[in-house]
């Protein structure tokens, strides 16, 4: 995020996310770059998939340290996009959808396993079963339920080929002040 709205939205929060760098970046990029001729709204900068959300202020230290202790013993990482696909009303985001690989999943779920002994306030969090993984592609709720709907129409569609790459690496993204820091910290098992 680099506007200072959006970055005084986000004070005070944590994102543990996964940067596609290869063909899943590439896809997203096209995909990002298509939506925002059709509608000029606010989107993310760069492509990522969001594991967790928190609200650690005071805690960012802790935080930190038993996110690198679980990254230690996390393999690399598959994310595979299956569809452009939404979020509805009332979200109105458009995504890419995410295959659940099984290392997809299983990160997700060591990482719940890895909180469950904390009491970090996540944001967000649903159960593995309710999770949709995904990367926004562009935030539509500014958007009239007609221009919506000619955007998801136009965007929507599964893939033929599903592109893929493998992440060995995740990064901690904090806000704080309006300024974004981030730690990129190595997938170790």
């Amino acid at each position: 995020m680099d506007t200072p709205d959006q970055l005084a939205s986000l004070d005070g929060q944590q994102y543990l996310v996964l940067r596609p760098t290869g063909a899943v970046a590439a896809l997203y990029e096209r995909e990002q770059d298509a939506a925002l001729q059709r509608a000029d709204v606010r989107h993310p900068h760069t492509g990522h998939v969001t594991l967790r959300g928190f609200y650690e202020p005071e805690r960012r230290d802790e935080l930190t340290a038993l996110v690198r202790e679980w990254a230690a013993v996390q393999s690399p990482i598959e994310v595979t996009v299956e569809a452009v696909d939404v979020f509805p009303m009332p979200w109105q985001i458009l995504i890419l959808r995410l295959v659940r690989s099984e290392s997809l999943v299983s990160a997700y779920a060591s990482l719940t396993g890895a909180l469950e002994a904390t009491d970090f306030y996540r944001l967000g969090e649903l159960s593995l079963e309710d999770w949709t993984f995904h990367l926004s592609v562009l935030y539509g709720k500014t958007l009239s339920p007609e221009a919506w709907d000619a955007l998801a129409t136009a965007s929507v569609r599964e893939l033929s080929d599903h592109p893929s790459e493998i992440i060995d690496e995740i990064e901690l993204v904090s806000y704080d002040g309006g300024v974004e820091h981030a730690e990129v910290i190595r997938l170790g098992g």
